[in-house]
């Protein structure tokens, strides 16, 4: 019943014991466990600056990466337009030169048929004449007025000719 119902000086000591216990905790104990308390919620404080801080820098990147994620890409289609113009002119230019030189070979074979038919031609011209040459000659060599004889010799000249 004792621990019930206290004595008056039992109660006493414990008051006693209790307030030296509160002036060294309060000495020595609370100023540390305060100072802890007070470190640790700088460092906690310290975290959220820096992790507001980190997501700052993210979105700051973020936002960055995609303006230059936006730039390489129309600098891509840039190249492309002018890859495909370039392609472009260059594939008019290959036409161009194409029909120049075809017009050149066309011109240069019309030039060389010309002047084979002109050859041709005068060949042709120098065979007949040479052949006329030959029959007046083989026609005033024989008698004139045998006009049977003049037929033959003309007939045989002919017969002689070659045509290639």
């Amino acid at each position: 019943m004792e621990l019930i119902t206290p004595e008056l000086g039992l109660v006493f000591w414990m008051v006693v014991v209790f307030l030296i216990l509160l002036l060294i905790l309060g000495k020595f104990g609370w100023p540390v466990v305060l100072r802890m308390i007070s470190e640790r919620e700088q460092l906690i404080q310290n975290s959220l600056d820096e992790a507001k801080k980190a997501r700052a820098e993210m979105e700051d990147l973020k936002s960055n990466n995609d303006i230059l994620l936006k730039q390489a890409m129309e600098e891509r289609d840039n190249i492309l337009k002018e890859a495909k113009l370039l392609g472009e002119t260059i594939m008019e230019n290959s036409k161009v030169k194409a029909q120049e030189e075809a017009q050149r070979i066309v011109a240069s074979a019309k030039e060389s048929i010309n002047y084979e038919k002109l050859q041709a031609l005068t060949e042709l011209k120098n065979q007949v004449a040479t052949l006329s040459i030959d029959i007046a000659t083989d026609v005033l060599k024989q008698e004139l007025s045998n006009k049977e004889l003049d037929k033959q010799i003309v007939e045989k000249r002919v017969s002689e000719l070659n045509f290639n």
